[in-house]
C-alpha cells in the first residue's frame, strides 16, 4: 500500500517514519524545499529520540522517501494524509483551518480515482466534512473518501506511542475509508491495540477532548499543590493517592508550573471556541486556561520572590527551557512567561537546556546562555528548575551550591526530594510541599551581574 503525508513536521514526519516501518511505501510532501533537502540528507528538523535511526533504516530499505512534488507522489497513492499545522488563531482561539482546506485543494487536483484523504491534523468538528465539499467542489466528477485519524503523540516518546497507541480512532463515512486505515493499523493487531471505528465528527471530538481533559487533570493538581502549600500539605503524596483509584489514574497529576506545548495550549483554545460557537460553552475547559495562564505568571513572581525587594543585579540560573524533556519544542512553553518576567524586573537570566537552546534564542531575548547547568548557576542568587530533564535529576547538589552566590533552589518540577537536600546548604523551595532550610539573600549590587 502506498501513503502520502502532506506536512512533514511533527506529526507528519513521525507518522510517516513509521508507517513506513511497518512497511508501507510511504512520501512524506513538504511544500519547505530546505526541510525536504535536509531530510533527504538525513537531518532532521525536530529532536525526537530514536527518529534519526528510524529514519535512516527506512530510507535505506527503501520505503520512505522525501518531495516536494505532491502530484508525483499522489499519482498512484492509495491513502492521503493531511498532517499540516492548525494554529490558534489570533483574536478569537479559533483553530486556523486554512493550512488544512489549501492542503485539501491541493490534493484534489492530483488524486487518482478512489484514494483516500485522511485528516490527521487537528481539527475542530465539522472539518472533515468541509475537506469532503473542497475536494467535491475542485474535482467534481473524482471518486474519492475523507476519513478521520487523530493522532495521540506525545513529545519526547511519539515512537513509542505510535507503535504502541492506547487506541487508534478511526473516523469515516463510507467503508473504503474504514477498510484502508484498517490495513494501515493492521501491524498494531498483533499488539491488541484498540481500534475505534467511528463518525467523522466523533473522531474530531474524541482529540479535542482528550486533550481538554488531560489539560484539566494538570490544572486541578497545580490547584491542590497551592492548598498543600498553604495546609501544610505533600502534593505528591496526595496525587499518588487519588492516582491509585482507578477511574483516576496516576497520569497527568504532577504539579508544575502549568502545561505548555504544541498541543494543550491551542487545542484547549480551540474547545472552547467550539462550544461557544455552537452555544454550548464548556466551563471547565474556559477555567483551565484562565488558571494556566495565571499560574505561569505566579510561578514568575515565585522566582523573583527569592531575589528580595529588588531583582536588579541579582542573577537567576533557568534550567530547562522546552516545555517538556526529551524534546527541543519551546512552543507555549511555561518557559517563555517566567524569563521574560524575571528579566523584565532586572534580573541577569543565564540559562541551560540539553535540546532547546537553538529554538529559545529565536524567541527569549536578553537571556544568557550556558553549556551546562554549573555553568549556569555560578554566582548565582537563585538557581530554578523548569523542566525536568533526567541530567538535571542526577546534579551535584553540593557542587551547586558551591558554585551559587545565594542558596535557593526553586524546583517548579518537583524532581528532587527534600531529604536530598538536607546536607547541601541549598534552601530548597519545590511545589505543593514544605519549604526546607533557609535562604540567604544577598544584596543588589549597583550592576548587574
Amino acid at each position: 500500500m502506498k501513503l502520502v503525508m502532506v506536512g512533514s513536521g511533527y506529526v507528519g514526519l513521525v507518522s510517516g517514519v513509521c508507517f513506513a516501518d511497518f512497511g508501507f511505501d510511504v512520501t512524506c510532501v513538504d511544500v519547505d524545499e530546505s526541510k525536504i533537502a535536509r531530510l533527504e540528507t538525513g537531518q532532521l528538523p525536530i529532536y525526537e529520540p530514536g527518529l534519526d535511526q528510524l529514519l535512516a533504516e527506512n530510507v535505506q530499505a527503501g520505503r520512505l522517501r522525501f518531495s516536494t512534488d505532491l502530484a508525483a507522489a499522489a499519482a498512484n497513492a492509495d491513502a492521503v494524509f493531511i498532517a499540516v499545522g492548525t494554529p490558534s488563531r489570533r483574536g478569537d482561539g479559533e483553530a486556523d483551518l486554512s493550512y488544512v482546506f489549501e492542503a485539501a485543494r491541493q490534493v484534489a487536483r492530483v488524486a487518482k480515482p478512489g484514494t483516500v484523504v485522511i485528516i490527521k491534523s487537528t481539527v475542530v468538528v465539522g472539518t472533515c466534512r468541509k475537506v469532503k465539499e473542497i475536494i467535491a467542489a475542485e474535482r467534481p466528477d473524482l471518486d474519492f473518501s475523507v476519513a478521520s485519524n487523530p493522532e495521540f503523540l506525545r513529545e519526547g516518546s511519539a515512537i513509542e506511542d505510535f507503535m504502541r497507541p492506547d487506541r487508534v480512532v478511526i473516523g469515516v463515512h463510507d467503508k473504503r475509508g474504514e477498510s484502508i486505515l484498517r490495513r494501515a493499523y493492521r501491524p498494531l493487531y498483533l499488539r491488541d491495540s484498540p481500534v475505534v471505528v467511528t463518525t467523522l465528527e466523533n473522531a474530531e471530538l474524541i482529540k479535542y477532548a482528550s486533550n481538554a481533559f488531560l489539560a484539566m487533570k494538570v490544572t486541578f493538581i497545580n490547584e491542590v499543590a497551592d492548598l498543600c502549600e498553604t495546609v501544610g500539605g505533600n502534593v505528591q503524596e496526595v496525587a499518588r493517592a487519588i492516582g491509585l483509584d482507578g477511574r483516576i489514574g496516576a497520569k497527568f497529576l504532577h504539579a508544575g508550573p502549568g502545561f505548555g506545548g504544541s498541543c494543550f495550549p491551542k487545542d484547549t483554545r480551540a474547545f472552547a471556541a467550539t462550544g461557544q460557537r455552537y452555544n454550548a460553552p464548556l466551563r471547565l475547559i474556559e477555567a483551565v486556561i484562565s488558571v494556566n495562564e495565571d499560574r505561569k505568571r505566579r510561578m514568575a513572581a515565585r522566582i523573583l520572590e527569592q531575589l528580595g525587594s529588588d531583582a536588579r543585579g541579582k542573577k537567576v540560573a533557568v534550567l530547562g527551557i522546552a516545555f517538556k524533556p526529551n524534546t527541543d519544542d519551546v512552543r507555549e512553553a511555561p518557559s517563555l512567561d517566567i524569563v521574560p518576567r524575571l528579566i523584565e524586573a532586572g534580573a541577569t537570566v543565564v540559562a541551560h537546556d540539553p535540546e532547546a537552546r537553538k529554538q529559545a534564542q529565536a524567541v527569549l531575548k536578553g537571556v544568557v546562555w550556558a553549556e551546562d547547568a554549573y555553568e549556569a548557576a555560578e554566582g548565582a542568587d537563585v538557581v530554578a528548575v523548569l523542566t525536568e530533564w533526567n541530567e538535571y535529576r542526577g546534579l551535584d547538589l553540593k557542587r551547586l551550591a558551591k558554585a551559587m552566590r545565594g542558596n535557593t533552589l526553586v524546583d517548579l518540577r518537583n524532581i528532587y526530594r527534600p531529604e536530598d537536600l538536607e546536607e547541601t546548604g541549598l534552601f530548597y523551595i519545590s511545589v505543593g510541599r514544605p519549604s526546607l532550610g533557609e535562604p540567604r539573600r544577598q544584596q543588589a549590587s549597583v550592576q548587574a551581574v
